[in-house]
């Protein structure tokens, strides 16, 4: 193990954890496929894992997008009413670029994709996918996961490249930022792995199928992870609305952190009947300009 790893597990080990039950992928010998909708169609061989997740609220120095790949920041929304589809796209999409803005000093950021509503009362699947203008309704993922691959981040940035700035794109950053409706406690927090105790041997190439009612069906290349004792997790227990989770899910600088796996789960601490997590996320893409 690199003395930097074994930096990363001193302080690590440092934290207070609880032990949360993550599902890495297994042994296949086809390509892995999965549906945000139908998830009786997966192509998927899964290697649950009893994982501890340590509470990143009691690290002496906070995780951060610098090293991590990951950071929690005091973001208090203009939404009034997170219920309010029309208020989401028209409010948060804004104020979420800008604030990307200046946590990064990117030149530009484009939100990438539509937002994205998840509750976790439909874990077990009983919930399906819908559409409400421009933002979805869907489940929390139920597998440790990288949104996209390198391929699909250099099409997306391609695609979604602001006009108007001279020099070609020096840098490019993907971004997923995440935040919780819901009142604390959670019963299903995200839970994120530290991006330098990921290795390229744990990241496997997969096809996120796009089965969207009404809508014709589309993919686009994502990561699964297999399992290592050497990941890091890391969560932050009841988070407010005035939070916001950011983190890495693919960065072209390979001197930055980049892909961060993340994953939902079950937090044992969590006293029963509270209401189910209710969370909305955002995608965006950071442009850097220059010759």
């Amino acid at each position: 193990m690199s003395p930097a790893l074994h930096a990363i597990c001193d302080n690590f080990d440092l934290d207070r954890r609880v032990e949360g039950r993550f599902n890495y992928l297994g042994r296949m010998s086809e390509r892995p496929r999965y549906y945000v909708n139908d998830i009786s169609r997966d192509v998927l061989t899964l290697d649950p894992r009893a994982i501890q997740v340590a509470n990143a609220r009691f690290r002496p120095q906070p995780p951060s997008l610098a090293r991590e790949g990951f950071a929690l920041i005091a973001h208090k929304s203009a939404v009034a009413d997170f219920r309010n589809t029309e208020e989401i796209v028209r409010v948060h999409r804004a104020e979420t670029r800008r604030l990307l803005l200046e946590l990064t000093n990117a030149d530009e950021v484009v939100l990438s994709a539509p937002v994205v509503r998840r509750v976790a009362e439909s874990w077990n699947g009983s919930g399906q996918i819908t559409t409400s203008g421009k933002l979805y309704n869907s489940r929390p993922s139920y597998f440790v996961h990288i949104d996209v691959d390198g391929s699909a981040a250099a099409a997306l940035t391609k695609r979604w490249q602001p006009k108007g700035h001279r020099g070609s794109v020096r840098r490019s950053a993907h971004y997923n930022c995440w935040r919780v409706v819901s009142p604390p406690p959670q019963d299903m927090p995200l839970a994120v792995c530290d991006s330098r105790s990921v290795s390229a041997a744990d990241l496997v190439e997969a096809d996120a199928m796009m089965d969207v009612p009404g809508k014709p069906e589309s993919s686009y290349g994502s990561l699964l992870i297999r399992y290592s004792p050497h990941h890091r997790w890391s969560y932050f227990p009841d988070m407010s609305r005035d939070e916001l989770l950011v983190f890495k899910t693919h960065d072209s600088d390979p001197a930055q952190p980049s892909q961060v796996p993340h994953c939902a789960f079950n937090d044992p601490t969590c006293p029963p009947a509270v209401a189910p997590r209710t969370s909305i996320e955002t995608r965006a893409i950071a442009y850097w300009f220059g010759d």
